[in-house]
């Protein structure tokens, strides 16, 4: 199944960065494989802000993007106090859906530490499955297409 998930970002993918805190680490001292998830959210929505589309606004309009799948392959750990680089891309642009992909890396070095991909339903306030606004379909995937 891993193989058949292809993570690929362009050059012109946005960049985030953040220190990893000390909460987000095990006993292990290494980041809990679940906060890459949030590293995801975080990317995400700093990708999604710069390129002019907020979930704030969505969320006024009556829509919500909630996650309905999503892959992580883990290559590297993640440390306290490393400064990684989130690297976000829209790749799939839909009606009533949207994929994401990501690859997280220690800004020292550029090492792989995860690659992976959400893709997010469109849904209305009361959870029903929904077109996107056709101003913010038609920003995404012009995105999608950079």
């Amino acid at each position: 199944m891993a193989d058949q998930i292809k993570i690929t970002l362009p050059d012109s993918a946005h960049v985030h960065e953040c220190r990893v805190i000390y909460g987000d680490t095990d006993s292990g001292g290494v980041v809990y494989y679940g906060n890459y998830l949030r590293y995801f959210e975080e990317g995400r929505t700093e990708y999604l802000r710069e390129n002019g589309v907020t979930y704030r606004e969505l969320e006024e309009q009556g829509f919500v993007l909630p996650v309905i799948e999503c892959y992580s392959r883990y290559k590297a750990p993640a440390r306290y106090d490393d400064l990684i680089v989130v690297r976000t891309a829209l790749s799939e642009v839909k009606k009533v859906s949207c994929r994401f992909n990501y690859r997280i890396e220690k800004k020292e070095g550029n090492q792989l530490l995860v690659k992976g991909c959400t893709v997010h339903a469109v849904v209305n306030r009361e959870g029903r499955l929904a077109k996107m606004p056709s101003d913010v379909f038609a920003k995404l995937t012009e995105l999608a297409k950079a």
